[in-house]
C-alpha cells in the first residue's frame, strides 16, 4: 500500500441487506411489495426493512428526524466502530464529513411543501422544515458526534457517492483533515417511484413477481453506505485496511477514452468497479467502455441490483459489495458513467 494514500478502515450501512458494520456478506437480496403507500397492482422495489435505530445505536434520538437522516446516524455510528476510533480521543476539528445524495430528505421536504400547498405558508408544520435542506443529514452526523471539522454535501446525477468520495479523499491529501465520514445514499418514496414509473425507466419485474430480466430496465433501491477514510500513515496500526484511496477524476466534457488512457498510463489495474450510468438499466454501458479502453483481460466487478437501484448515489454501495468479493489485489479504478456523457474515475489500491 502506498504510505501516504488515504485509506478505507471503517464500513458501515443501512440497506436493504440490514444495518450492518464491515463488508456486506455476499448473499442475494430479494425484492419487497411495497405497502407503504397504495399501488394500482404489485410494486416492488429493494426496500430497508423497518428497525429502531436505536436498538443498533443505544440511545440515539431520531423521533423528528427523516429516515435519510436516521440511517446516516446508523451508519456513521457502526463505519466508526467498525474502524476501532474513539472519538472522545481525537480532535473533533480534524474530522470532516461528506454526504452525496441525489434527492436529500426527501420524505420530510415532500411532507412540508404539501402542508404549506394545503394550508398555507403560515400553516405549514414547523418541525419538518430543517430537514428540507439537503445538508441535514450530514449535520446531524457532525452534531451528534461532536464533529467540528469540514462539512460538506455534494449531488451531482448518477455520481453523488463517487463525487463525495473524491471530495473526501482531497481533504485528506490536502492536510485539511485527517479523519473523513463519507455518506452517500437516497430514500424511495411514491413520488420518486411514480417519476421512475412515468420515465418508463423500471424493470417489468417491479409489476410482478418474475426475476429480473437482464437487459430491460431496473428495480428502485433506497438506504445509506458510510466508509471512514483516514490520512495515510495516520495509525501504525489501523484495525484493518479494506483499500487505499487514490487520485480521483471527474472531467466535464472531454473525450472519456483519452482521459481514462491517461489515468491508466504505465499502471496497470487488475479489476475495475463499474457503479452507476446516470440512465438507471441493468444493460451498463459502462462495462462495454471498460473493454474498449482496456481490453477483455480486465476484471470487471460483477454489478449488483440492489445498489443500481440507488441511481444517483449507489457508487459506495457498489465499492463495499465488490472490496466483499474481491479476489484481486494491487490497482482498481471506481468508474462511475452519467447519462449527461460525464462520468468519475476513482483509482483504488486493494491490499
Amino acid at each position: 500500500m502506498t504510505p501516504d494514500l488515504p485509506i478505507i478502515t471503517g464500513i458501515g450501512s443501512v440497506t436493504p441487506y440490514g444495518p450492518l458494520g464491515g463488508l456486506i456478506p455476499q448473499r442475494p437480496v430479494e425484492p419487497s411489495v411495497i405497502t407503504a403507500w397504495p399501488t394500482a397492482g404489485m410494486r416492488r422495489a429493494f426496500l430497508v426493512n423497518l428497525f429502531r435505530p436505536a436498538s443498533v445505536v443505544p440511545g440515539l434520538q431520531t423521533r423528528r428526524l427523516d429516515r435519510l437522516s436516521a440511517w446516516a446516524l446508523v451508519a456513521a455510528a457502526l463505519a466508526i466502530h467498525d474502524a476501532g476510533i474513539d472519538l472522545r480521543e481525537e480532535d473533533r476539528l480534524r474530522i470532516a464529513v461528506v454526504f452525496g445524495s441525489g434527492l436529500g430528505c426527501i420524505e420530510l421536504t415532500e411532507a412540508f411543501y404539501r402542508s404549506a400547498a394545503a394550508h398555507g405558508w403560515s400553516g405549514t408544520d414547523p418541525s419538518t422544515f430543517p430537514e428540507t435542506l439537503a445538508n441535514a443529514p450530514a449535520s446531524h452526523v457532525a452534531i451528534v458526534n461532536g464533529i467540528r471539522g469540514p462539512n460538506i454535501m455534494v449531488s451531482s446525477k448518477g455520481l453523488a457517492g463517487e463525487c463525495a468520495l473524491i471530495q473526501a479523499s482531497l481533504l485528506l491529501r490536502h492536510g485539511q483533515a485527517d479523519v473523513a465520514i463519507v455518506l452517500a445514499g437516497d430514500t424511495l418514496t411514491r413520488t420518486v417511484y411514480e417519476w421512475y414509473e412515468a420515465a418508463g425507466v423500471l424493470s417489468p419485474a417491479c409489476f410482478n413477481a418474475l426475476p429480473m430480466p437482464e437487459p430491460d430496465g431496473f428495480m428502485p433501491s433506497e438506504g445509506i453506505t458510510a466508509l471512514l477514510l483516514e490520512a495515510g500513515g495516520r495509525r501504525k496500526r489501523p484495525r484493518r485496511c479494506y483499500a487505499g484511496v487514490g487520485p480521483g477524476y471527474g472531467p466535464k466534457g472531454g473525450e472519456p477514452v483519452s482521459v481514462m488512457q491517461n489515468v491508466l498510463r504505465n499502471s496497470p489495474v487488475s479489476l475495475v468497479i463499474c457503479t452507476s450510468d446516470g440512465s438507471p438499466c441493468a444493460a451498463h454501458p459502462a462495462d462495454a467502455f471498460v473493454r474498449e479502453v482496456m481490453g477483455d483481460d480486465v476484471a470487471i466487478a460483477p454489478r449488483n441490483a440492489v445498489a443500481a437501484g440507488l441511481a444517483d448515489a449507489g457508487g459506495l454501495l457498489h465499492l463495499i459489495l465488490a472490496l466483499g468479493g474481491a479476489t484481486s489485489h494491487g490497482q482498481a479504478l471506481l468508474l462511475g458513467k452519467s447519462g449527461g456523457g460525464g462520468f468519475a474515475v476513482i483509482r483504488m489500491e486493494l491490499p
